[in-house]
């Protein structure tokens, strides 16, 4: 396959990205095509679409070899479950599938058309293989059952941005930030109240700590 798209998002690294698309409204990303299909004939007619599904690569994720079960971080790393009954990262072919909502179709800017869209769980630079748009008719399954999802609790947490913290961010941003801290994105074996956590967003250090079920962040440093 080839890849005709990248996304840029406020997410250098792995840790932090949310575990699945939608979680995180706030978290934009901005998708710019490769040369070769940067057409705006190409994406006539999407911005007509709420919603649409990127078809993406792993690429921080590639690994040699195959493991047939994985720990669902949704049951806390401690059951072990077929890798094709989740949506693991670790997977024989690093392929990601992710519904996000399509903001706009930005047409004047010297890499145009590119993608405005909310809700993705990519760091910046994952590749993208295709787009499709999102059809309600046929993509959603109200009465569908969700495996181990409908059963497992779904683990959040309270956050704690200091003020003069969070004046350094802007307001978006910073609104972006407590969502995702408050998807709890340390590993699920992690229980150290006095273990400081770190990772890059929207250009800044982050750092914050974890006691119980509140998060708390604690500095906020320009990379």
């Amino acid at each position: 396959m080839k890849k005709i798209a990248t996304i840029h998002t406020d997410l250098k690294t792995k840790f932090g990205v949310p575990r699945q698309a939608g979680l995180v409204p706030g978290l934009t990303g901005r998708i710019v095509f490769e040369p070769e299909y940067r057409n705006p004939d190409a994406v006539r007619g999407l911005e007509q679409f709420s919603h649409i599904w990127l078809i993406w690569e792993f690429s921080e994720n590639i690994r040699e070899g195959f493991s047939p079960t994985v720990r669902p971080p949704r049951l806390g790393g401690n059951e072990r479950l077929g890798v094709f009954a989740t949506r693991s990262p670790f997977r024989p072919n690093p392929i990601g599938l992710s519904c996000v909502e399509l903001l706009r179709v930005e047409t004047d800017s010297p890499d145009a058309p590119a993608l405005i869209v909310s809700g993705a769980d990519m760091m910046d630079g994952t590749p993208i293989y295709d787009i499709k748009p999102y059809l309600p008719y046929a993509d959603s399954r109200p009465g569908a059952r969700g495996g181990f999802t409908d059963s497992s609790q779904f683990h959040t947490l309270d956050v704690e941005l200091p003020p003069e913290l969070g004046e350094l961010l802007p307001p978006e941003k910073a609104q972006a930030l407590i969502s995702l801290l408050s998807q709890d994105p340390r590993p699920q074996y992690h229980n150290d109240p006095g273990r400081v956590y770190g990772f890059e967003f929207a250009g800044f250090e982050i750092k914050f700590t974890v006691s119980g079920s509140t998060a708390t962040v604690v500095e906020i440093s320009p990379e």
